[in-house]
């Protein structure tokens, strides 16, 4: 793995920018989560409602902590929810209070993710927390599978496209509900 550019990655996003880089599936746009001002530049780069909230990938659950209200995630719900990590399975989990709504919209659940994804996880770790992650696309339009796409539709509103093989998924990742098991996007 290049850590010229993972480093480079980590600059961009402490100095608010916004990074491109390989997933599971497709190419994602991520940022530092507890930067409003990035988190508001994403969106609109996106061209993204603020209202739908955003998913957070992470190298292992403890990073999301800080975000998710673990204590309201029952016990009967734990197991299908920790056996599908890491994996292409986003959670929607209890959001503690004092999560932004920035991250969360208009939703008391935040979107956990916890990836296997080598650029990810080394990404994370990095950081020292998750990363936003939403995929490489403008809402509604289809998210791009390379860099180069990404360079051609974002250009210099991205400050870092990390480079790295997408992780063989043929699909973004699935969305469930943690209490209620329900499939909000992808197949069961």
């Amino acid at each position: 793995m290049n850590n010229i550019n993972l480093d480079a990655a980590l600059e961009a996003m402490i100095a608010g920018g916004i990074i491109c880089y390989p997933t599971e599936a497709v190419f994602g746009l991520g940022c530092d989560p507890d930067n409003e001002k990035s988190v508001t530049q994403l969106l609109n780069v996106k061209q993204r409602d603020i209202s739908k909230g955003l998913i957070l990938i992470a190298d292992n659950y403890g990073q999301c902590l800080s975000y998710v209200d673990d204590a309201k995630i029952p016990m009967d719900k734990r197991a299908d929810i920790f056996s599908s990590w890491p994996g292409p399975v986003t959670w929607l989990l209890p959001a503690k209070a004092s999560t932004p709504k920035w991250l969360t919209g208009r939703n008391d659940t935040i979107a956990i993710r916890i990836s296997a994804h080598p650029v990810v996880k080394a990404l994370c770790q990095k950081l020292g927390k998750p990363l936003v992650s939403t995929s490489a696309n403008i809402s509604g339009q289809e998210p791009v599978h390379s860099l180069l796409q990404a360079r051609q539709t974002f250009g210099e509103q991205i400050a870092c496209f990390v480079a790295g093989d997408l992780g063989g998924n043929s699909a973004p990742s699935q969305i469930k509900h943690a209490l209620s098991g329900a499939t909000i996007r992808g197949n069961e």
